[in-house]
């Protein structure tokens, strides 16, 4: 595999959610790189978003590090397979569950089928976002800032609600928040805005949950080459010198999922490229 951390992005566009498979250059999970090292041995993690881009660069770390992975996913049947062989491959057990979660029964019903899977959730990751560029105010449509929020942010409070249930003292929830949270891009208004709102959300919970034994975290990465990018942005915008990769993004969440991570909670990680986060 080709050094994309060297390569300049073209201008290109998909049609959202977007696909692996279909950007120029592909992107890199690992693959070829990341080695674990049983950081996370015999754990049973949960991961939305996790058919491509972060969630599977994080997907394919934990399995690495020997923990069983859900993946959660709305449609991307192809790459999400895709990331279920890297898990399997890796030796753990990978559990595909497709669905829409703006729909609160779809949150809960994930959570319900980890705990019949595995019977525990020891992480969970909290890392699918929807986003689209307008240039103005008036050109976001109604139904798009709500689902806006109902993907990014609402569905993580019904996910967590589920979830702490069948979490044992030790446990983390790690939550993708981005550089929005601190500096907004303008013609990401509604994204940033819930991007913001899960930073107190995680700052929030991980004080709620701390008497509960359970982490919270959040890991707030700058431009990452993902299927979002092309499928959410204008192509001038997609033709960046040096986005970041997946894989440069899934160290952090190993380590707030690890044990290695015990005093750590409440925090918010920047995987930024050097841009500072306050």
């Amino acid at each position: 595999m080709p050094d994309q951390k060297q390569q300049q992005q073209p201008a290109q566009q998909q049609t959202p959610p977007g696909h692996e498979s279909q950007l120029t250059p592909q992107a890199d999970h690992g693959e070829t790189s990341y080695v674990g090292h049983g950081r996370l041995a015999g754990k049973k993690a949960v991961i939305t978003g996790a058919d491509s881009g972060i969630g599977r660069a994080v997907a394919l770390a934990y399995a690495r590090e020997g923990a069983d992975v859900l993946i959660a996913y709305l449609n991307e049947h192809d790459d999400a397979s895709e990331t279920a062989r890297l898990v399997r491959e890796a030796g753990r057990e990978a559990v595909l569950v497709p669905g829409d979660i703006a729909d609160p029964a779809h949150c809960r019903a994930i959570v319900a089928k980890a705990v019949e899977a595995f019977g525990r959730i020891d992480v969970l990751v909290n890392n699918a976002a929807f986003q689209m560029t307008r240039k103005s105010l008036e050109e976001i449509p109604d139904d798009e800032w709500d689902r806006t929020f109902a993907v990014n942010i609402t569905a993580m409070f019904h996910i967590c609600k589920a979830a702490v249930q069948h979490m044992r003292p030790g446990s983390a929830i790690i939550n993708t928040t981005s550089i929005n949270s601190d500096n907004p891009k303008p013609t990401l208004l509604a994204y940033a805005t819930t991007k913001g709102a899960i930073a107190n959300f995680t700052a929030g919970l991980a004080q709620l949950l701390a008497e509960k034994g359970i982490r919270v975290n959040s890991v707030a990465p700058g431009p990452i080459w993902t299927p979002l990018i092309p499928s959410t942005m204008p192509p001038e915008e997609v033709e960046m010198k040096r986005p970041g990769q997946p894989v440069e993004v899934a160290p952090v969440y190993v380590m707030l999922a690890s044990d290695e991570a015990s005093y750590i909670s409440g925090a918010r990680i920047p995987v930024t490229g050097g841009t500072p986060i306050l």
